[in-house]
């Protein structure tokens, strides 16, 4: 898979974790008391539940760290070039294309004229078994 491909499956991890992370916290997490303005959340017992929902959201944290750890990470594998050098580099494929495309073309010059030698040979063998004559 090359690197571009990477970099976007690790997007689409990244905002699944996050997803779910998010999810998860917004389900489970105890009430609070946002402001003082808003009356005390009624009081919950610290439980086994409320443990859980510590080292849950710990685990999907670290999760979601990794994730973007790794995105950083093939984002600092992405080939760094500047201007100059993509167009250095346009210019050598350019011409590298530009010497092919000769070559190409006297390939195929001279598969036209093998072509015409065999049909003209063709011919003259096609035309001497109509004719009946013995090859010269």
């Amino acid at each position: 898979m090359d690197i571009i491909s990477q970099l976007q499956e690790q997007v689409n991890t990244i905002a699944m974790l996050s997803l779910n992370t998010f999810g998860t916290l917004q389900r489970d997490a105890p009430p609070v008391r946002l402001s003082p303005d808003y009356p005390e959340p009624p009081a919950t017992n610290p439980s086994e539940e409320a443990v859980n929902v510590a080292e849950q959201s710990k685990a999907m944290s670290a999760a979601l760290v990794q994730a973007a750890k790794k995105f950083d990470m093939l984002v600092a594998a992405l080939p760094l070039s500047g201007e100059d050098a993509q167009l250095k580099r346009i210019a050598e494929l350019q011409a590298e294309n530009e010497a092919v495309g000769l070559e190409l073309e006297k390939q195929l010059e001279a598969a036209e004229l093998e072509l015409k030698m065999v049909q003209e040979l063709f011919n003259q063998a096609a035309d001497n078994c109509l004719n009946l004559k013995k090859p010269d």
